[in-house]
């Protein structure tokens, strides 16, 4: 356990009043483990190590690794047009969107959330109601007969739909339901055993609640907030030992080839001056330097950060059941460890 990380992280978690739990592990060392508030509030069921959160668009990375399996087996191609995976009709939809474009959020097609224009999830569900999305197929009405937002490659576009589309590309290719995929080819193959996909209504044991906290301190969870199901582009639940596992996975191409593994793991797209995006993941460079490969998601009662910092071999992985608080924790590890790595590797040896 480092003891002055581990301060400043228990300084954030008091101002913060944080809830969640937090793994920083430097290579096969933990160095943080910790974890703090309420599973579920109204049981008083506190947070511990091995609570499974909600992690939103942070399971991206999973829908990018499983395509790359089945185009690492042939039976798809990153340059495989969109009307060739899928025969579903995409009216405005142009010929020219190939999966590389939809992993890489540049295929220029809709968004059923569009973050650039909607603050308010809830809005999504008034006329289709949240407990009638439990799978990839469910969310189509939602964006499958909108125009076109931008012509495809022409930018970067953050787009939850791109990432449904795959998950469908996945099913049809494979004959496995989205998550039973996830379950089988990614999740066994990294040894994780306490993460997965559930239904809001009937969640596992020692599963967090989402908790959407109003500035008069009142709260309500986020169960009429998100699909019943997660799928494709976000949604599963995870412990932070299991991240942990499925950077290790990924690295140690456990999942993927070297070849695919790095692909995943390339910069194609550039967001902004050191930002980048890979096939479901976010990377940040210095020069020619790659400083962290990283996911994230947000939800209304969610946040998510994890992280692995190649230079240091260190993974970081943190859950909250709060729509704030993991980016807090993830600031003040970068500033301990990013600023002065060379004292931070002595303290940790």
């Amino acid at each position: 356990m480092n003891i002055e990380l581990s301060r400043i992280i228990s300084d954030i978690q008091n101002k913060s009043d944080f809830s969640g739990a937090i793994l920083v592990q430097d290579r096969e060392k933990v160095l943080v483990d910790t974890h703090g508030g309420y599973a579920n509030r109204s049981a008083k069921l506190e947070n511990n190590s091995e609570t499974r959160f909600g992690i939103a668009s942070g399971c991206k990375l999973f829908t990018a690794i499983a395509i790359c399996q089945l185009v690492e087996e042939g039976k798809v191609s990153l340059d495989s047009k969109l009307s060739d995976c899928l025969s579903i009709n995409f009216k405005h939809f142009d010929e020219g969107i190939t999966v590389h474009h939809l992993l890489t959020h540049t295929s220029g097609i809709p968004d059923y959330f569009d973050e650039e224009v909607m603050k308010d999830f809830e809005e999504l569900w008034v006329k289709r109601p949240m407990y009638h999305v439990r799978m990839a197929s469910d969310f189509l009405p939602l964006f499958q007969h909108e125009p076109m937002k931008s012509q495809v490659g022409e930018r970067f576009h953050y787009n939850n739909a791109g990432y449904i589309l795959l998950g469908l590309i996945i099913e049809q290719v494979s004959g496995l339901e989205f998550s039973d995929y996830i379950q089988k080819y990614i999740f066994t193959k990294a040894n994780i055993t306490n993460s997965g996909y559930f239904s809001f209504d009937s969640l596992p044991s020692n599963t967090s609640l989402g908790y959407i906290d109003n500035p008069d301190g009142t709260w309500k969870t986020n169960i009429y907030s998100l699909p019943a199901k997660g799928g494709p582009d976000g949604g599963a639940y995870v412990t932070v030992s299991d991240m942990v596992k499925l950077w290790e996975a990924l690295f140690n191409n456990q999942l993927l080839s070297e070849t695919y593994t790095n692909k995943v793991l390339t910069a194609h797209v550039q967001v902004n001056e050191t930002g980048f995006y890979g096939y479901g993941v976010w990377i940040k460079k210095s020069e020619d330097s790659v400083l962290k490969y990283h996911i994230m998601g947000y939800d209304p009662g969610v946040s998510f950060h994890s992280a692995y910092y190649p230079g240091l071999s260190m993974k970081v992985a943190i859950c909250s059941n709060k729509s704030e608080g993991a980016f807090d924790i993830l600031k003040g590890i970068e500033e301990k460890v990013m600023n002065g790595p060379r004292d931070f590797r002595r303290s940790t040896e």
